[in-house]
């Protein structure tokens, strides 16, 4: 397993390209936004300098000048007023999202060997009462996100005779515990790397200073600038050229917590076929998503539109499932040689998504991040891919845990399939309350993970537990009030019921 730390591994050499915006070229309008800059400049000048070592040093400060790039465009956007103009937004063309469905379905192999797989593994798993990194929760038959994903190259590998690596960007927050874990699969025919994303200063609100005092300082005044920061940690590890001189010439980029991202050869071959730099899988929103990203036309050019962009007076509009059909699932399908030449263009230019924070302490802090799928504009021939639903399975709540665990799906070679019995395409809209909400109390409270081939809708609220066997069908809504107690008993079936007061049923 190979590791590209932060520290500049042995025999790797951080490439040497410069970020050419400083202070001096930037027209910043008004003085209040100069000042600011300088004064940022001169803080983190004072962080290197407590750094003894100098390769230490000169890894810090490429950090820092990622970090200076993104705070100086904040400033100079935040003087100048810059916003998105609502009225150059169109829908894409037909030219710019192609239909899954359209692609060859027998397709040649040979592009394998041309390929690497990245997961962005990045994030923790706090959200569902876990500790260290999310992709180390279990989440089918005993196995991890990672083990899933492992399994799933390993036998693209063995059954094409290939040797298409995995690699994981991790975090500051994910990177010890993520390469302790990774050893584990040492004998299995797959090559893991891993190498880490930035970390930046947190920054604070009033006086737009980091808010770290020395490079050492503990890792909540720092954060990981968001999943954008791939191009420039893959170009400064060393990764990058390390690909490109195996022969490596496309990326596969997905959330490690998206189950239904697999490699898929229809996809690849299309890719390979139309030249294309950039491919983003998209898929048809529904209420569930009105939150995601969409592919938009503005000014005849693609690009992503996130929610963090869209003035407040537009929110609703970007919502709408009519306006905007189609959502961003973060499947990206990237040239290499394209991801350098961009890089030392210099015109990697990504939206930026100020992320607003309250520390523990109270303090107010700005969190300046970019999503990675942002960079479509900057690559040629770039479109999008609507694909179908279940290239988008992902586990951000103990309610899609509860979806992917039960008889909806079957694992075949670390992937999982749809039962071919449930005979709607679509997937139940499942909504289980805070007394589910971490991975530990969600499995208290079922014996077994109820039958759904034929459930469309469950809402579960209050202290509810469920027997082995349960089989739910329709819509059911389950609702235990404060104080009260239900127990659904083994063997039950609910079609179309609402369920309320108290039930509990004790052996005797």
């Amino acid at each position: 397993m190979a590791s590209f730390t932060r520290k500049p591994s042995a025999g790797i050499i951080p490439s040497e390209r410069h970020h050419p915006h400083t202070l001096s070229t930037l027209d910043f309008q008004g003085a209040s936004s100069a000042a600011a800059a300088k004064a940022m400049k001169s803080e983190l000048s004072l962080l290197a300098a407590r750094i003894k070592s100098e390769d230490e040093r000169k890894f810090f400060q490429q950090e820092m000048d990622g970090f200076y790039m993104l705070f100086t465009r904040f400033m100079d956007e935040k003087a100048k007023g810059t916003k998105l103009n609502w009225d150059k937004i169109q829908s894409p063309s037909p030219e710019q999202i192609v239909l899954y469905k359209d692609l060859p379905e027998s397709v040649p192999t040979d592009s394998l060997k041309k390929l690497a797989v990245l997961k962005l593994n990045g994030g923790l798993g706090t959200t569902m009462g876990c500790v260290g990194p999310k992709s180390a929760i279990e989440v089918r038959d005993g196995m991890t996100f990672l083990d899933l994903s492992v399994r799933q190259i390993e036998y693209l590998n063995r059954k094409h005779d290939v040797n298409v690596p995995f690699i994981l960007m991790n975090s500051f927050n994910t990177d010890e515990e993520t390469r302790r874990i990774v050893q584990k699969y040492a004998t299995h025919n797959v090559s893991i790397t891993t190498f880490n994303q930035s970390r930046h200063p947190r920054i604070n609100k009033e006086s737009l200073l980091p808010v770290p005092r020395s490079p050492d300082s503990p890792i909540d005044q720092w954060y990981p600038p968001g999943h954008g920061d791939l191009y420039e940690a893959l170009y400064n590890s060393g990764l990058l050229d390390k690909l490109l001189a195996e022969g490596k010439e496309y990326l596969f980029v997905s959330n490690v917590d998206n189950l239904g991202a697999t490699v898929d050869l229809r996809i690849l071959h299309h890719m390979v076929d139309t030249d294309a730099e950039f491919l983003m899988e998209v898929t048809d929103k529904t209420k569930a998503d009105i939150k995601g990203g969409t592919l938009v036309d503005y000014n005849g050019q693609i690009r992503l539109l996130e929610i963090a962009q869209v003035p407040s007076e537009h929110v609703e509009d970007f919502k709408s499932v009519k306006k905007f059909q189609i959502f961003n699932t973060n499947n990206l399908w990237i040239n290499l040689r394209a991801i350098k030449r961009v890089l030392e263009e210099e015109s990697l230019d990504l939206e930026i998504i100020v992320n607003n924070k309250n520390t523990e302490n109270g303090e107010k802090v700005i969190q300046l991040e970019t999503a990675v799928g942002a960079a479509i504009k900057h690559f040629r021939n770039a479109h999008g891919v609507n694909v179908p639903r279940n290239r988008f399975l992902p586990v951000k709540s103990t309610s899609d845990l509860f979806l992917v665990t039960s008889n909806l799906y079957s694992l075949v070679h670390g992937q999982l399939e749809m039962n071919p019995l449930r005979m709607f395409n679509t997937v139940p809209l499942v909504k289980l309350g805070d007394h589910f909400k971490k991975v530990s109390h969600f499995l208290a409270r079922f014996k077994t993970i109820p039958h759904i081939l034929e459930l469309d809708h469950l809402t579960v609220t209050g202290d509810v537990t469920f027997g082995s066997n349960v089989e739910l069908r329709g819509t059911v809504i389950i609702v235990a009030n404060h104080g009260e107690r239900i127990d659904i008993p083994s063997g039950s079936m609910l079609e179309n019921k609402v369920v309320t007061g108290n039930l509990r049923i004790l052996d005797h």
